[in-house]
């Protein structure tokens, strides 16, 4: 299914009548239903701000800024998560059907309205919410938004005509690569990765991301208690979950953490011993520290956000770890003496990720590629003068863009002849040896891991160098 043209003019649905149509037959609000419109109006918000020009925000923060202006219980956070995360995972698709049932097509300059249209579509289509509440409450929500409150009959028209062609438009739903994915990211992938493999990590993404964990110590008997699968990296992957995550068994005695089982190669490849010096540059959330700090090294872990940093800070001390944690811009980091090893895990796209924070395929541009990719250039470069001779240096970006990875390093290593790569091995990254590029890099894709049972829910998209300074 082709994406809608633009309209900046009024909007109608096609085949409706130019007057409002009656909405849902009304009935008494009940303390669900206005729980429930609580839900979409968050939903509806975080994704209009997301489309518009408000993206300082990722979308699970706007999500919870959002619930706790609003008061949302826990149930009514969930389900607008679930409103969100389904609409920017299937936007393109959503969009294609909104603008194909409207006259003039998807008013892409009104983001509340696009937003109110794609949340109502996305309940429809892809979540097991009731068709009236769905089409009521969206109706509701557009009465009571001054922007778009004389478009209330258009979105009460074109919902309750997305749920009668429901059927006909989930068999249209086509090829994600391209009914799904931005042209510019569609192009730099099919280019990058070939047709096959740009379609394969497209529908990897619709599938969502599973939760990996991370253990402290050995892999006992963790996986059963756990009902999780060991994977051949060394992480474990949750099944689906009952309870929360914090609820689960060894989390309060910090036996384990949340961490993408992509994420947690880059650190292992570092190959921390007791008692070494190593910073974890651009630190923040932590996993890669918690992952240092449990070999024994002593880790100074830096990052810009102290917000960020606290939240580090208390992950660290559930898992009964230390380090050295440190405010600062990376750029600016003057260390008394080099450290034996440096872990970067610099500021990307971050489109590795797009499993899991589906807004990032939507909020990003090319544009923000040419500005991360020099920060990383100076990053990169920073972090080699905190290299001792013959210490190592792992650079890695959760991007599946290669400007961010592999020729990032490529220039590198031609203005830097101090250092030299050290390929990763097959045994490293538990065998598969598919995670490893022709020059020795670690380069995992949404769809590695996707096709079998054992191993199900892919990877994050990350790319990692190991370079070390020559003596």
């Amino acid at each position: 299914m082709g994406r809608g043209r633009n309209a900046s003019g009024p909007a109608r649905a096609a085949g409706a009548t130019k007057g409002p149509r009656p909405g849902p037959k009304s009935t008494p609000e009940s303390a669900a239903d206005a729980a429930g419109l609580a839900a979409r109006r968050v939903a509806q918000s975080v994704v209009a701000d997301l489309l518009g020009q408000n993206r300082a925000l990722a979308l699970e923060d706007a999500l919870a800024q959002g619930a706790r202006v609003a008061g949302l219980d826990a149930a009514d956070a969930g389900l607008a998560r679930a409103i969100a995360t389904v609409t920017f995972r299937r936007l393109g698709f959503l969009k294609a059907a909104l603008a194909a049932r409207m006259e003039q097509g998807l008013p892409e300059d009104k983001p509340r309205l696009v937003a109110l249209l794609a949340t109502g579509a996305a309940q429809i289509l892809d979540l097991a919410v009731p068709d009236h509440a769905a089409v009521d409450l969206a109706v509701r929500l557009a009465k009571a938004d001054p922007q778009a409150r004389h478009l209330t009959g258009l979105v009460n028209a074109v919902l309750r005509r997305i749920v009668r062609e429901r059927e006909a438009i989930l068999a249209e739903a086509g090829d994600p690569l391209e009914a799904n994915t931005p042209d510019w990211l569609a192009a730099r992938w099919r280019a990058a990765y070939g047709p096959e493999t740009a379609a394969a990590i497209a529908r990897a993404h619709l599938g969502g991301a599973a939760i990996d964990l991370t253990l402290k110590g050995e892999a006992g008997d963790w996986a059963e208690r756990l009902g999780a699968v060991a994977l051949p990296t060394g992480s474990l992957r949750l099944g689906d979950l009952r309870v929360p995550v914090s609820e689960l068994p060894g989390f309060t005695e910090g036996a384990w953490w949340v961490q993408d089982a992509a994420a947690a190669i880059p650190a292992r490849l570092l190959g921390a011993r007791a008692g070494e010096r190593i910073a974890d540059l651009c630190a923040a959330p932590g996993g890669k520290t918690a992952q240092i700090a449990s070999q024994g090294a002593v880790v100074t872990a830096l990052d810009r956000s102290a917000p960020r940093l606290e939240r580090l800070s208390e992950n660290l001390a559930r898992l009964g770890l230390t380090a050295e944690v440190v405010v600062g811009d990376a750029l600016a980091f003057d260390p008394p003496e080099p450290f034996d090893a440096v872990l970067l895990d610099a500021p990307c796209s971050a489109t590795g990720t797009i499993r899991r924070h589906p807004d990032v395929a939507w909020t990003k541009t090319e544009s923000d590629l040419i500005r991360l990719h020099l920060l990383q250039a100076r990053l990169l470069d920073k972090a080699a003068t905190l290299v001792r001779p013959g210490g190592r240096l792992v650079y890695c970006t959760c991007s599946l863009e290669q400007e961010e990875g592999e020729r990032q390093v490529a220039a590198f290593l031609k203005r830097n002849a101090a250092f030299e790569r050290v390929p990763v091995r097959p045994d490293e990254v538990g065998g598969l040896d598919a995670l490893i590029n022709a020059d020795g890099d670690l380069r995992t894709l949404p769809a590695h891991l996707e096709g079998s049972e054992s191993q199900r829910g892919g990877l994050d998209g990350f790319f990692a160098s190991r370079l070390r300074r020559k003596d």
